[in-house]
């Protein structure tokens, strides 16, 4: 993840390339963006929220739930849909406790 925060503005992103090897397979790993994201929230004192997204990707990966991408260790069928959806389950289930 990357910030890029001045005094009227701030920007948060993936700082990777375009990796067009991928593209358009469904198999990029989300977590760079997802991890930019909660800065942003963290940026906006919402760090709470933030915590709970790095804390989804955190139990996601700990578990190697196979829907992970595949350059994290998820099954041939994993893709950044059924990642996301592993973390989505997460969240809701951190939310309901």
């Amino acid at each position: 993840p990357g910030a890029n925060i001045g005094s009227g503005a701030a920007i948060f992103e993936a700082v990777h390339g375009s990796a067009p090897d991928i593209a358009g397979k469904g198999i990029a790993n989300p977590c760079a963006l997802l991890l930019a994201a909660a800065d942003m929230l963290d940026h906006l004192d919402m760090v709470a929220q933030g915590t709970r997204v790095r804390d989804a990707i955190r139990v996601t990966l700990a578990a190697a739930d196979q829907r992970m991408t595949p350059d994290l260790g998820g099954s041939g069928s994993g893709s950044t849909e059924s990642f996301a959806d592993a973390l989505i389950e997460r969240l809701q289930t951190r939310a309901a406790a």
